[in-house]
């Protein structure tokens, strides 16, 4: 058992693998989510469900935050009932969740000379990633602090890179990164309802793909769940990618750089998102689809 105590807020597709590999690597964890079935699941798998932030950071040296956006973040790092009430000094906070450069920035400002560290270290690896403990973890802090929280880091994360001193650069490799990940899967999306209106069958595509100079665990993954029609419930929901995106194009306009493919990309999860709301990432397809009349299979 560590001595060190493990926090996670929001125990979601992503929160829920970082409770259970913290857990498995013998860490006291404590969590919080406002959803009754997730708090049962974390409960039955050996956490300790605690009523709110505050109780999660009275309990914990080393936090957790995997929420939806940046005014989740302040709210339950900074409200009324935040980690900021109740964690003592010398603790830190991982914001994991992917939120804009600038809002994680100031996060940052505000957390300055009360005593609470924070690593801001989005992860990549998605569902998948976050269940096995192989996500890849891009962390900015300053260097005694990403060293000090290497145990608690290591047990959720396999790749874990130490991107920066400053808060908010963590969060600026994720923009690049999902830019380049949307870009992937859309395309992805596109050949794949290209080679199903020419009349190739969906499992040949997959091997073709796969066994190419293109072939990416993204396009492997995605083209799979296509051909299963597995579009709800595969732990990739399409609003988090689509979230992703706008926070990439919003950067993008504020750094003056044309970012014409994600762009495309973004458009096609928005309208996937509008059409088919409660499903994955690979429900994109399905606009194509719609638009040509075919389906991969």
């Amino acid at each position: 058992m560590h001595t060190k105590k493990v926090g996670v807020i929001g125990l979601g597709d992503m929160g829920s693998g970082l409770a259970k590999n913290s857990l498995k690597a013998g860490f006291e964890v404590c969590g919080f989510d406002l959803s009754e079935r997730r708090l049962t699941a974390f409960e039955e798998n050996g956490g300790k469900r605690t009523t709110s932030a505050c109780e999660v950071g009275k309990n914990s040296d080393a936090v957790f935050v995997m929420v939806m956006d940046g005014n989740q973040v302040n709210s339950v790092i900074f409200g009324e009932d935040g980690l900021l009430r109740s964690m003592k000094p010398g603790g830190v906070i991982i914001l994991s969740a992917t939120i804009k450069p600038m809002e994680a920035r100031e996060v940052g400002k505000k957390l300055e000379g009360t005593g609470i560290a924070m690593i801001d270290s989005p992860v990549s690896g998605g569902f998948d990633g976050a269940q096995n403990g192989t996500l890849t973890m891009m962390a900015a802090a300053p260097k005694p602090v990403f060293d000090a929280h290497q145990d608690v880091m290591q047990a959720v994360g396999s790749k874990i890179f130490h991107v920066g001193e400053e808060a908010g650069m963590g969060q600026t490799i994720k923009a690049c990164l999902q830019g380049l990940i949307g870009s992937i899967f859309t395309a992805t999306f596109e050949a794949s309802v290209l080679g199903a209106k020419s009349g190739i069958d969906g499992k040949v595509l997959l091997e073709v793909f796969s066994a190419s100079g293109a072939s990416n665990s993204i396009t492997t993954n995605s083209l799979g769940k296509i051909i299963d029609r597995a579009f709800v419930d595969t732990g990739s929901h399409i609003a988090t990618m689509y979230k992703d995106l706008t926070i990439t194009m919003d950067h993008a306009r504020d750094m003056g750089v044309p970012m014409f493919t994600a762009g495309a990309a973004m458009q096609l999860f928005q309208a996937g998102k509008t059409r088919h709301p409660d499903e994955d990432n690979w429900t994109v397809t399905k606009i194509l689809e719609e638009i040509v009349g075919t389906q991969v299979k």
